[in-house]
């Protein structure tokens, strides 16, 4: 496995960067590589069509074409291989378009050692491997769906055949086509959603390890830092995003249960808020207050604590930097907790799909999300035996309601 070459391909018009990127692979340690060149943008395509190479260089500028427009006819063309583009400054822009057309990443030509450019042709292969695997998982997931429809269509035939009930059938039938329909919208969701939530954070650590390395001085301690926080940060994100996946696995499949315990209610939630506050944006704070004096209750506190940290969560996600957060809990003929932010509110076009797994309301397409939050939050409730309610007003803020019964039942 070691022995193994990696084929590079270089796409460049110009022979002088050839022979410096020649010299920069050749001082890898290891020298697992094999570099090809090619100059010409049509050879280039044909070279890609043929999958003889592993990763692929391709400088911005090509003649009469560049390479933003090669690595998109390629990935077109059904290119699933990583591509890494050369180019002769650095800026956003140039970045935010080599990741939109398909571009793995991209580096700075006269910048990089050869440390980076390894680093960066190992990370992109790995990613591009990532991805492929989401692919393979899709194509199956389509293939048992079409496996699925076409036994329930040869089962209508069948039914068709006897002297059963065609009324009663037909309304099975129905049903179980119903839902299908929805299994396989359900799947497409999955896959957008998690293509998308995977790619941003899996991108940010790409990009930070990336220039990690180019940080080397004791003065670029604080830029080192900079970037080792963001793939902190990304790599809770996809944590995050894991756990809102494996949560509703064992929410379909029963393996989440009610058991209660008796404990304080008014110092458990001033423990989790105290957790929170660190966590929310700057300027935010949260108000914490408990109605009455009787603070004992009887509760699932794991099921719990995750209902009041999803639900801090989003009031601070969706609302904006020096917003209020209050939390209110109380204990009489039932326990109730309320969560009330100053958000950007819920659109009443969107209300009725609150809680559908996935969905996420149209105002907030550009803040991260799986649209799985309020669905696991309001599951938890009902294994809890308790209710739901919620007021919003867009721009204004949401207010969340919950309600428990005093004697609660196990599940």
């Amino acid at each position: 496995m070691l022995d193994k070459k990696t084929r590079v391909l270089l796409v460049d018009d110009d022979e002088d960067d050839f022979i410096i990127t020649r010299d920069t692979i050749d001082e890898i340690p290891g020298r697992n590589y094999v570099l090809d060149w090619t100059a010409s943008f049509g050879e280039a395509l044909e070279l890609i069509r043929q999958e003889k190479h592993d990763v692929y260089l391709v400088d911005y500028r090509l003649g009469a074409h560049d390479g933003l427009e090669l690595i998109s006819e390629a990935v077109e063309g059904g290119s699933l291989a990583p591509f890494i583009l050369l180019t002769g400054q650095s800026n956003r822009e140039t970045d935010e378009k080599a990741m939109h057309v398909g571009a793995s990443d991209y580096l700075v030509k006269g910048t990089f050692d050869p440390f980076s450019l390894e680093r960066s042709i190992r990370y992109s292969i790995e990613h591009a491997k990532s991805m492929a695997e989401i692919q393979k998982l899709n194509s199956e997931l389509e293939q048992r769906v079409e496996e699925r429809t076409r036994e329930l269509g040869e089962a209508v035939k069948k039914l068709e055949e006897t002297n059963r009930s065609l009324y009663e059938a037909q309304v099975e039938i129905r049903k179980a086509l119903q839902k299908e329909k929805e299994l396989h919208e359900l799947k497409s969701r999955f896959v957008t959603i998690a293509s998308h939530e995977f790619r941003t954070p899996l991108s940010t650590v790409l990009s930070s390890a990336s220039l990690i390395g180019k940080y080397k001085t004791t003065e670029d301690d604080e830029k080192r830092q900079k970037h080792v926080e963001r793939i902190k940060s990304a790599v809770s994100n996809l944590t995050t995003i894991l756990n809102d996946f494996l949560s509703i696995s064992r929410i379909e499949e029963g393996k989440i249960y009610n058991v209660p315990t008796t404990f304080d209610l008014k110092e458990f939630t001033a423990e989790i808020v105290d957790e929170m506050q660190g966590l929310v944006k700057i300027g935010q704070k949260i108000h914490y207050t408990h109605s009455g004096s009787e603070t004992i209750v009887t509760l699932d506190k794991q099921l719990l604590k995750n209902i009041i940290l999803n639900l801090l969560s989003n009031a601070s996600k969706y609302s904006g930097e020096g917003k209020q957060i209050y939390i209110n809990t109380g204990v009489d003929s039932t326990i109730d907790l309320a969560v009330k932010d100053e958000g950007i509110g819920i659109p009443d076009a969107d209300k009725v799909h609150l809680f559908t797994p996935f969905f996420r309301a149209q105002n907030v397409t550009n803040i991260q999300g799986t649209g799985l939050g309020l669905n696991i939050v309001n599951r938890y409730v009902d294994i809890m035996g308790g209710s739901l309610n919620y007021k919003s007003e867009l721009n204004e803020g949401t207010t969340f309601h919950i309600t428990f019964p005093i004697h609660p039942t196990t599940a």
